[in-house]
């Protein structure tokens, strides 16, 4: 580990700059493109979220990314490198991602092959820069800071999703392939640069032994550090649940908003800043909450405004109440920035001295396992109820309506939840099970 020093505010704001640099090449391609493909473009839902899904069929790498970074550090740096990596094919992908939408309206397997390259390019570096980034940002805090520069880091990125939504919504209006294309590299660029200025001087210079020793992980051994451990790997799969319901309606949402509502591009890409103010207002609530009350209430709570914010939806569809639509909006974004700092809290937490890596790699896995589980299954029943129905709106209120339903699922698991319980089960790990976690 790094030796323990208080985390100053450039660190922080550092952090911050690579965790939203990473977001802002998400927004174009979740916000604006998945609405050209399956509105303007006529793809199919089922398929866009199989390519938008796609990135996290890597998720695995980061366990294993993770751990070998922990005990394998290079030109003296166990996170840097591989931050900037993965910033560079985040880059690549939000770029050449638009090329391919339009290409598959003109040759499709063509335009598909392309789209693999874009999506799996992202999705590598994703898992490559979020498993690096959040592994620093835990060594660099220490247990005591850590909340306050998640909430920071989130601040950051959550503000950045909101002025990039913004920004494209203004660049595509009027909507044409072209302003599409050139607002995706302006982003692309201007992420890479904040980025690279995030990284500068943050990590400071270490030899191999003060992550972690010469012991190297299996996935054998790896999993059992984690799934061995009954309260991370009930953690785990809260994760999973949790995060379908919030995360899986990304694809989903925009065309939704066209299709209830008669949306424009410009309007359907403002929900996504409409969704991040609220978020970023929750964010700061919840650091107020945190420092009122424990970390696993404020989840709870960020579960239960979220869960309103999805029948509001729901009942938008039924009424075909724009006003409801916004309120469900606005209820959605505020339960997911309740609980996304206080789960992400709770992850850091609920890591071990010498393996940092390693477990921040499974709960990123976890998070890139519900992103794909929500975004496939809520793309595929979306088509499949659609056309059974014989109704596009009919589709989408049964997604949302299930997701509904995991967010129900999830707040019964939560209560389970025990970070005690964690570090005791730790700390008395068979022999067996250290070998994968010692220093």
């Amino acid at each position: 580990m790094l030796p323990q020093k208080e985390i100053r505010l450039h660190q922080r704001l550092q952090l911050g700059l690579i965790h939203l640099a990473v977001a802002m090449t998400l927004v174009p391609i979740n916000s604006t493109l998945n609405r050209v493909m399956i509105k303007e473009l006529a793809l199919s839902a089922t398929l866009v979220a199989v390519l938008a899904s796609l990135p996290y069929l890597f998720s695995p790498i980061q366990v294993a990314i993770g751990a070998f970074a922990d005990r394998h550090p290079l030109l003296g740096k166990h996170r840097t490198p591989y931050i900037v990596a993965g910033l560079l094919l985040c880059v690549l992908g939000v770029i050449v991602s638009p090329y391919a939408a339009f290409a598959m309206a003109e040759n499709f397997w063509g335009g598909l092959g392309l789209g693999l390259v874009a999506f799996i390019a992202w999705g590598m570096g994703y898992n490559l820069s979020a498993v690096s980034y959040l592994s620093l940002a835990s060594e660099l805090s220490g247990e005591k800071g850590r909340s306050r520069t998640v909430a920071v880091m989130f601040f950051m990125m959550i503000t950045s999703i909101i002025l990039t939504a913004i920004a494209i919504s203004r660049m595509v209006d009027p909507y044409t392939p072209q302003a599409v294309l050139r607002a995706f590299w302006i982003v692309g660029l201007t992420a890479l640069g904040l980025g690279l200025l995030g990284v500068l001087r943050l990590e400071p210079r270490r030899e191999a032994g003060q992550v972690g020793g010469d012991v190297h992980y299996t996935w054998g051994n790896m999993l059992r550090a984690v799934l061995g451990n009954r309260q991370a790997a009930h953690f785990f799969w809260y994760l999973i649940i949790l995060l379908a319901a919030l995360l899986g309606q990304d694809i989903l949402l925009e065309p939704f908003g066209a299709e209830a509502f008669g949306m424009t591009v410009r309007e359907t890409t403002r929900i996504t800043a409409i969704w991040g103010g609220c978020m970023l207002a929750a964010l700061a609530a919840a650091g107020v909450l945190e420092s009122r009350t424990d970390k696993r209430s404020v989840a709870r709570w960020g579960g239960v405004v979220a869960l309103a914010g999805f029948v509001l939806i729901v009942l938008s569809g039924f009424s075909r109440s724009l006003p409801v639509f916004y309120a469900g909006i606005v209820l959605l974004g505020s339960g997911t920035g309740l609980s996304t700092v206080s789960n992400l809290s709770l992850m850091l937490d609920m890591t071990s001295e010498g393996s940092v890596g390693l477990f921040i790699g499974a709960w990123g896995m976890a998070n890139a396992i519900s992103r794909l589980l929500g975004s496939v299954l809520g793309g595929a029943l979306r088509d499949t109820v659609s056309r059974a129905a014989q109704n596009p709106l009919a589709g989408y209120l049964v997604v949302f309506g299930l997701m509904a339903l995991m967010l129900l699922a999830s707040l019964w698991m939560l209560r389970q939840i025990s970070v005690g319980d964690f570090r005791r089960r730790t700390q008395t790990m068979s022999v067996v099970d250290r070998a994968a976690m010692v220093e």
